[in-house]
């Protein structure tokens, strides 16, 4: 119901579009707490799917941008972050479960009194592992393929991973806390959607824009970063460098998910829900 006023409209608060829609991520999150409790190794199989389909699009990015690179051309890493968002699509109609989307979905069914916060630290800790061992599984697949043995193949690659691994780590926290946000609200915003194909406008939209302000994601981090490993690379990228990026960025996706998103639309939206809750009933 809306009342006019003025040149403004006002919105009763079960109107809210957004309070209905984290009602469905409270699903979401129970539903995958039941895998977990049903296989711990299913639940570990889904996450390293989730980063498997993050290295399609760490792939074809780099791919992309090569070409746009090794001719000097400023077009290089906006088109990489164009097609960087083939990931995201894979994610969300092709199953997975994705570290930092996951610190959202979580967080909000714990404060909601929905799961026990063991119980987020756990699941967050097992799909963590699983995207670690998805994304070292995949390199190893695109290293048989023999794809990227010539070393101008992997030139654009390289270069932005040498960047990543030299940045400062304050730096690299507050990216991985602006990058998760986003993220987050890559999944989040097109639920709002019923056809699939805004639904996947509005997700590559999100994931272009963090890819081309130069945030940090853990998990296509730990993508890039094992690609790079089992192919020809520079002294500079060791795992020690890995680990100096992967810690501060990982701690900033956490905020980013569970502050920026899950604790605050928690407390925005938390008499609104008990509206709608109550005329549910």
């Amino acid at each position: 119901m809306k009342y006019k006023s003025c040149w403004w409209t006002i919105y009763k608060p079960g109107d809210y579009m957004e309070t209905k829609l984290l009602l469905e991520v409270e699903k979401l999150a129970l539903k995958k707490q039941k895998i977990f409790q049903q296989s711990h190794l299913r639940y570990i199989l889904r996450s390293m799917l989730a980063s498997m389909f993050i290295g399609f699009g760490v792939i074809v990015a780099f791919k992309t941008g090569n070409f746009f690179y090794l001719v000097e051309s400023p077009f290089a890493y906006p088109m990489a972050a164009l097609t960087f968002g083939a990931a995201i699509i894979l994610i969300a109609f092709g199953g997975g479960d994705l570290f930092t989307g996951n610190t959202f979905y979580y967080t909000y069914a714990a404060l909601r009194k929905r799961m026990k916060w063991s119980q987020v630290f756990k699941l967050l800790f097992y799909s963590y592992i699983g995207n670690i061992l998805g994304a070292v599984l995949f390199a190893l697949l695109i290293y048989s393929t023999g794809l990227f043995e010539a070393p101008a193949s992997t030139t654009f690659l390289m270069t932005v991973v040498d960047h990543k691994l030299h940045a400062p780590v304050s730096q690299l926290f507050f990216r991985g806390i602006l990058c998760n946000w986003l993220v987050c609200l890559a999944f989040f915003i097109p639920m709002a959607f019923k056809e699939s194909g805004a639904k996947m406008f509005s997700m590559m939209l999100f994931v272009f824009c963090f890819f081309i302000s130069g945030y940090e994601h853990s998990i296509a981090n730990m993508c890039s970063f094992a690609i790079a490993l089992v192919h020809q690379h520079p002294e500079t990228v060791s795992f020690m460098a890995i680990l100096r990026n992967l810690v501060p960025v990982t701690i900033g996706n956490l905020i980013g998910g569970e502050f920026m998103m899950g604790i605050m639309y928690y407390y925005a939206n938390k008499p609104f829900l008990s509206e709608i809750e109550q005329n549910e009933e």
